[in-house]
Order: structure tokens, then C-alpha cells, then sequence
């Protein structure tokens, strides 16, 4: 198999998927600490870069413990998609540029951007090409989807165009534009693309555990894997599947203590960085509902996290449900243990 992307010699990385108003710059780092091998920053508007339009490039802020992290960019003309990218390098010089021809959403799509190119693939290698002249010797790499419906699936024919423009991997989701997130990921689809090129392809779409990526990367000739909604509710999954992967047994989820700790400190660095705790906690509010999904009694927390606006209340919430759950543990240790005669 091909690259010119390192973390592809011997080992099978795993990314964190690049996910608008989620994967900012604490939640990165949260996940790198968890195991994520590959980060790469929130989608951004090549346009925006090319205006030079300052909320823009906060999007590309990162830090060095980061790498190896990508900007992922999403744009329809070309000069303008080159130029931003290469604008990205002199910024904040990453170590890939990732082209997003995956996006569902219409604001993406109706300005001819994200998956809206899975239909103009004369459009789409323009644009490819164009980046990979602009920024050469540095890799640029793709994310698709299989096609824009069920009508037009296109996936391998597409990433035959993004390998023949130089694009050095690429990441299929496994479900149409149509389908935007709801189905199942068709992984059909993307063993296919995975034997239609000799780059490496990195599969996403419904890898909710470390066993359901053991079992793709197992099934098919992907080179990696890309890990989104399931690492909001569970950042530790990228520790367990590389867990998994050493020794072939699934190690527990960590402790719920642990589990408040990381929200708690989620929270507090995003109360840090913003300056102010009101409106910090507010935008935590969807985080915390995404968290809650991996805890117990998960409809009641999802309850009081949509009212939060204050780390105490946050740090109150946790509190409770350590010492419930450490109450429950001790009462099932006093039960005694009855022995018919």
C-alpha cells in the first residue's frame, strides 16, 4: 500500500472525525490523551480563509502536542481552495490538508461544497489536483461519502479520480448524502473502495466499539478508522481498541469517577478558554447530552445537563452520582447470600 502519511507504516491509526462545533481544540486533546492517533481541526471555508476572515482562522488554532493533525477544508473553486490551503501552511503550518467532499448539510452543499461534488466528479478533481499542486510536497487527503443516494453510488469511482490527483488516503463514510446520518453505513461499499486504490482508506460510519472496528478493519482492507459519535459519549474508546488489538480481550470502561472527572474537567477548560462560565456552559449543554449517553441513568442526567449554566452545578451533578453509585455497590456487597439447607 502506498503513502506518504507515516502513521500508516506497520500499525493501523485511528482517527477522530472531524465534526463541526464538536471537535474544537479541548475535545482533540481530551481524545488524543484517550488514544486517537490522527486529529484533524472543524471544517473550514476555504472562502473564509480566503478573505482572511478572522472567526475563520480561529477554526485552525491547535497546539503542538496535536500532531499529527490536518485543516480540513471544504470549497468548490479551485484557485481559491489552493490558495486557502496553502494560506493554512504559512499560518499554522499542519502536517496534512484534508479536503471535505463529504458534507451533508445544505448550507455546505447548495454553495456546490462538501458531497454536493460527489456529483460533479469533473469539479471534484479539479479541485483536488489544484490543492495537491499548491501544496506540494505536503499530503492532502480526502473524506467522501459512498455516493449523493442510493441512485448514484460512486465511491470507488470517485477515490480512483482523488489517487489519479494525488490525494494520499482517503476516508469513506459509509451512507449517502441522502441519507445524512440516519441507516447503516453500507461497509460493502467501502471494502470496495479499499480495493479499487492502492492509498490508504479509512473507514467510518457505525464504529460504536472496539470490537465493531476489530471487526471492520478485520473484514475489509481498510487502513484505519475514523471514530466520531461514538468518541462524544466515549473518548476513551480509542485506549480500548488499541487495547483490544494488543491482546484481544475488551477491558472495561473506566471507572464512572473517571468518567465524571473527564466531564468535569471538560467543562473547566472550556469555562478557561472562553473567559466566561455563562455562555461556556451553555454551549457545554449538547456536549454533556452526548456524555451522557455512555452513563446511567442517562434520560435524567440528559434532563439536568439542558439546564446547566454553571461548573458548580456540573461539579454538584457528579458529586451525586458518584457517591449514588458507590452507595448501590456498597449495598449489593451487604446483601447476604442466602444457602438453602
Amino acid at each position: 500500500m502506498l503513502s506518504t502519511l507515516p502513521w500508516f507504516s506497520n500499525r493501523f491509526p485511528l482517527y477522530l472525525a472531524p465534526m463541526a462545533g464538536v471537535s474544537d481544540k479541548i475535545f482533540r486533546q481530551l481524545c488524543k490523551e484517550h488514544g486517537a492517533d490522527i486529529l484533524t481541526t472543524e471544517f473550514v471555508s476555504a472562502e473564509g480563509i480566503f478573505r482572511r476572515n478572522q472567526r475563520t482562522r480561529e477554526y485552525l488554532d491547535f497546539d503542538e502536542i496535536e500532531r499529527p493533525i490536518g485543516v480540513q477544508l471544504f470549497g468548490a473553486d479551485p484557485e481559491h481552495m489552493a490558495e486557502a490551503a496553502r494560506q493554512v501552511i504559512d499560518w499554522v503550518a499542519p502536517d496534512f490538508i484534508d479536503l471535505n467532499f463529504g458534507c451533508p448539510v445544505n448550507k455546505v452543499v447548495t454553495k456546490n461544497g462538501g458531497s454536493a461534488l460527489l456529483k460533479d466528479c469533473p469539479a471534484l478533481a479539479s479541485v483536488a489536483a489544484a490543492v495537491v499542486r499548491a501544496v506540494a510536497p505536503m499530503p492532502v487527503t480526502a473524506k467522501i461519502r459512498i455516493g449523493w443516494d442510493a441512485d448514484s453510488i460512486n465511491a470507488p469511482h470517485v477515490a480512483r479520480i482523488l489517487f489519479d490527483a494525488g490525494i494520499a488516503a482517503i476516508t469513506v463514510h459509509g451512507r449517502t448524502r441522502a441519507q445524512g446520518y440516519a441507516g447503516a453505513a453500507d461497509w460493502d461499499t467501502i471494502a470496495e473502495v479499499a480495493a479499487a486504490v492502492s492509498i490508504p482508506v479509512i473507514g467510518n460510519g457505525d464504529l460504536a466499539s472496539a470490537s465493531d472496528i476489530a471487526k471492520r478493519c478485520h473484514e475489509t482492507r481498510i487502513a484505519g478508522a475514523m471514530i466520531g459519535r461514538a468518541a462524544m459519549s466515549a473518548p476513551w474508546v480509542f485506549s480500548q481498541t488499541k487495547h483490544y488489538f494488543a491482546t484481544g480481550e475488551i477491558p472495561d470502561a473506566p471507572e464512572l469517577s473517571e468518567r465524571w472527572n473527564l466531564i468535569v474537567r471538560h467543562c473547566q477548560l472550556a469555562v478557561r478558554q472562553r473567559g466566561a462560565e455563562e455562555p461556556a456552559m451553555r454551549s457545554m449543554r449538547a456536549r454533556l447530552m452526548a456524555y451522557s449517553r455512555a452513563m446511567p441513568d442517562a434520560k435524567r442526567l440528559r434532563e439536568k445537563f439542558s439546564h446547566v449554566s454553571a461548573l458548580a452545578e456540573v461539579e454538584t451533578i457528579a458529586e451525586e452520582n458518584i457517591l449514588c453509585s458507590e452507595n448501590e455497590t456498597s449495598q449489593k456487597r451487604e446483601i447476604p447470600v442466602l444457602v438453602s439447607s
